[in-house]
Formats: structure tokens, C-alpha cells, sequence
């Protein structure tokens, strides 16, 4: 297989506009609008590189079919595996090879090597099995495609795919540290220190610029922190590419789609209209920033009503130090820079902002943050964090400053701030 890079090799997008009206798919009987041969030709006509093959057409062949002209358009940049393989790499799909489980099917650990494909370096393999059902098919067919072609160290490898009858399957570089939710949220889990969470940061962010500045331009469309998967040494790459849309041509301004993705990290304008644009990722991105800030979910309905969407509960502590120390992930134990945490702090604001052009590109965001990257100020040694995160039943509430006292120590008291009154 080739292990080609981000700059070795361009690319150019399959086409996806046929039998559809603004993205909205029409599932009536598909065999009346199945093309003729002919017909079918002209749509996947060869370019250059590789053919070109359209989405619907695809959607309404037959597995044979689907098989032949992926390994047509793709040739040795992927395998096209048989099911009973990938069930004997994972022992039948065994629980004890259990990995995750998303929307639309599970993953599952396996192993491959040269005894599997000649030439296939031995490595262990995520396999995910997608749900049956014409959703469940678009989502794999959309990762076929995409993962196919584009190539980047911060979005995951796409070793093969199978599709046999009515089954969907997709075989990916195995990311052992697993995703950037678990390690922010499960209470198990090694708090990740905040040069990781730059790191992280980072590697995601340049992810998402190399999608919005490819050729034809990638939207996400689904950027959050499960999909965000990290390598043995916290490098991330994105996975899930299965609600991924090519950004507007031509004079065009967005893309007018379906509303898909995940409450908490959807721009607000894409869930109140269907347009869609790169910067809807960048207000997905500042949401999975301020995540790494505070260690609190986008969205957490298990919080007091006003402190269950993060985006609103935290944009008032935002652009001061003083207010920001009040939000930080208490799990970093102020072991963070007090400059880096306002610089992303704001750097969130602006990625979150409600009018679109307000928000930074994304080079700008990965100058912003690879800045922040040699500063040494740590607040647990500049005085700025003082605190004992969980207090315990002899803490006191003193009546100033909003302070509160556990044994000798003084640390500051989460209160809400309110919002600044317009003017």
C-alpha cells in the first residue's frame, strides 16, 4: 500500500450532487433511478488520477459493483477485504476486542499483516462495523471516499473497507491511546497535562486546516473531542469522516445541507438555516477548546440548568485571568500557564463568536497556539492558584471576595459571573 503524505499527492472530490435536492436524499424506490450504462459512464467518467465516482450512483449499485469501482478509483491506496477476514482478525467480533461504539456501528481491535495482504505491514487494525440501513452505507461510503483520498499525519489512516451484501465495513490505523473524550472525561482516566492538551490541540487544529485548504475544500462537519483520536504519543488525528461535505464552489458562499452533527458543537447558524461552511467547524473546534480548558462537556445535562451548555456558562469568565482561574479543569492543579489559558480562552471566544466572519482561519489558530507552547508561567507557582479543588465539609464561606476557607487554605469559590450589560 502506499504511505503517501499530506503534500505528496493532490487530490479532487468525487461528485455527490445527483438525485438529491439541497442535500435532502430522496429514498423512494431507488431502482427507478438507477442509471443506464451509459448514463452511469458519463457520471464516473476517468480523470487523471483516479475515477470519478458519484456518491448516488454508488449508493444504488450492488456490492459487486460498489467493489469494482472502488478498487478502480483507489487501486492499492486501500483493500477491499472480505467479511470472513476481518471476522477472523477479530475473533467473530469478540467483546474482548471491543473498542467503542458511535452512531452509526462498533469498533473492534484486530490484527493484520502480509498473511492477511501480501505486502500489508503488521499492525494492529480498528475495525468498524457500520449499522445496515441506506444512513448507515452513506456514512461508510462517505468515509470510502474522503479517508481515500485525502492523506495528513492528523487524520487517521484508512487501510480498507468491505462490502459484501448488505454489510459495511471499514479498517483504520489502530490509535492506542484511544479518543480525547475518554481522557478528558472518564473518571478513571490519567488527567492530561496542559502541554498535551496544547499539543492536542494543535494536531487537531492543523487536521481541520489541511481539510479547509485542500483543493476543493472538506467540511468536517462533525469536529468533537470522540473524534479526536490519539496515537501512543498524544499526536491526534480525526476520524469519522462520514458526515463530511465538500465546501462551496464557485461564487457560492455555503452549502445548503440537511442539519447533521452533535448538540453543543454545531454552529448555530448551521442548525438554524442548513448553511453550512468552514466556519462551522471553527465554532465546533473553540467548543472542543474550551473543553480542554475547563475538562467540562459541550453539552452536560447532568449540570444546574444554567451551567449545562459550555459555551454559554463559560463565556463570562472568559477574557479575564482573575475569572478564568475559576473554570480551569480542576484536575490540572494549576500546573497550566496562566498566559497560554487566557490566550486559548480567548482564542475560544473568537472561534465561538455568533457572526461566522468574526471567526479566526485556521492558520491563524495554529500560529496562536504553537505560540503558547514554550510558556513557563505555571499558576500553581505564580500565585494564582491557591486552591483545593474538592473542598471538603469543613470548608467556610468567607463574606468577601467570594472566597472560602478548608484547614488554612484559601482557595476561590466557582460563583456565577453575569454577563456584561450591553450598552
Amino acid at each position: 500500500m502506499k504511505d503517501s503524505n499530506s503534500n505528496s499527492k493532490r487530490w479532487r472530490p468525487f461528485t455527490t450532487n445527483c438525485c438529491s435536492a439541497e442535500d435532502q436524499t430522496i429514498f423512494g424506490n431507488i431502482s427507478r433511478c438507477r442509471p443506464s450504462k451509459s448514463e452511469f459512464s458519463k457520471n464516473i467518467a476517468p480523470i487523471p488520477s483516479f475515477r470519478r465516482v458519484s456518491f448516488s450512483d454508488l449508493s444504488r449499485s450492488s456490492s459487486i459493483r460498489i467493489n469494482e469501482d472502488l478498487a478502480q478509483s483507489f487501486g492499492s491506496d486501500l483493500y477491499d477485504f472480505q467479511l470472513s477476514e476481518l471476522r477472523a482478525i477479530t475473533q467473530n467480533f469478540s467483546s474482548s476486542f471491543f473498542l467503542g461504539e458511535g452512531g452509526f456501528g462498533t469498533v473492534h481491535k484486530g490484527y493484520a499483516d502480509d498473511n492477511l495482504r501480501p505486502g500489508l505491514k503488521a499492525q494492529a487494525v480498528a475495525v468498524k462495523l457500520l449499522v445496515e440501513g441506506l444512513q448507515g452505507h452513506r456514512e461508510w461510503l462517505a468515509e470510502v471516499i474522503f479517508l481515500g483520498q485525502l492523506r495528513h499525519q492528523n487524520l487517521v489512516k484508512l487501510i480498507g473497507y468491505c462490502c459484501e451484501e448488505e454489510e459495511r465495513l471499514l479498517v483504520y490505523e489502530f490509535m492506542p491511546r484511544g479518543s480525547l473524550e475518554n481522557h478528558l472525561f472518564k473518571r478513571m482516566s490519567v488527567s492530561l497535562p496542559w502541554g498535551t492538551r496544547l499539543k492536542i490541540a494543535i494536531g487537531s487544529a492543523k487536521g481541520l486546516a489541511f481539510l479547509h485548504g485542500a483543493e476543493s475544500p472538506v467540511i468536517y462537519r462533525d469536529f468533537k473531542t470522540s473524534n479526536i483520536l490519539l496515537d501512543s504519543e498524544f499526536n491526534a488525528k480525526l476520524s469519522d469522516f462520514g458526515l463530511a461535505k465538500m465546501g462551496p464552489e464557485g461564487s457560492n458562499t455555503h452549502v445548503t445541507t440537511r442539519v447533521m452533527g452533535t448538540n453543543g458543537y454545531a454552529a448555530p447558524e448551521y442548525v438554524n438555516t442548513g448553511h453550512l461552511t468552514t466556519r462551522s467547524d471553527i465554532y465546533s473546534f473553540g467548543v472542543v477548546l474550551l473543553e480542554l480548558l475547563t475538562g467540562r462537556r459541550a453539552l452536560d445535562n447532568t449540570r444546574p440548568k444554567s451551567e449545562q451548555k459550555l459555551v454559554d456558562w463559560s463565556k463570562p469568565y472568559l477574557t479575564s485571568s482573575r475569572r478564568l482561574r475559576c473554570i480551569m479543569d480542576p484536575r490540572l492543579s494549576g500546573q497550566y500557564s496562566v498566559k497560554g489559558a487566557k490566550e486559548m480562552a480567548l482564542l475560544a471566544l473568537q472561534c465561538v463568536s455568533l457572526i461566522p466572519k468574526d471567526r479566526p482561519k485556521m492558520p491563524v489558530i495554529i500560529e496562536t497556539l504553537e505560540s503558547l507552547q514554550k510558556l513557563t508561567d505555571m499558576a500553581v507557582t505564580c500565585g494564582q492558584w491557591l486552591a483545593s479543588p474538592n473542598p471538603g465539609k469543613n470548608a467556610v464561606a468567607s463574606a468577601k471576595g467570594g472566597r472560602r476557607e478548608n484547614k488554612g487554605v484559601i482557595y476561590w469559590k466557582k460563583s456565577p459571573v453575569a454577563a456584561t450589560p450591553k450598552k
